[in-house]
């Protein structure tokens, strides 16, 4: 399956999880139930995923955590705040190149309508 269908699926499930559940709750909340949702669909998820930073030939596994990745291509940075700044998106492109994945997604549950809480993030992805 290639990022953009992965991703088709994850903006749908999205969608489903914040209209059974609405704004306002924990971001784990979200976390877990898209987790459960996308493996309903028989997509392979995984949660809190360690992200390696390398410098100078050492490896640094403590450094950072996806929220979920799907497939091994997507990764899914969920938030459930007021407003989403520069410095979130900055995060989810940082992951990106840090892992080589190409797609990703900014999911903020807080938004009244989740799709005004969906950034879609590239990294060198053939469109």
């Amino acid at each position: 399956m290639k990022e953009n269908e992965i991703g088709t699926i994850v903006v749908d499930a999205a969608v489903k999880v914040h209209r059974e559940l609405g704004p306002g709750l924990l971001e784990t909340v979200y976390e877990v139930s898209l987790y459960h949702e996308l493996r309903s669909r028989g997509l392979r998820v995984k949660r809190q995923v360690p992200i390696s930073i390398k410098y100078r030939g050492l490896q640094f596994d403590e450094g950072f955590r996806a929220d979920i990745v799907v497939e091994d291509k997507v990764i899914l940075e969920l938030k459930s705040v007021e407003h989403i700044f520069p410095v979130h998106k900055k995060q989810l492109q940082t992951y990106l190149k840090l892992t080589g994945c190409k797609l990703g997604y900014l999911l903020n549950f807080n938004a009244d309508l989740m799709k005004n809480g969906i950034i879609r993030c590239v990294n060198g992805l053939d469109e």
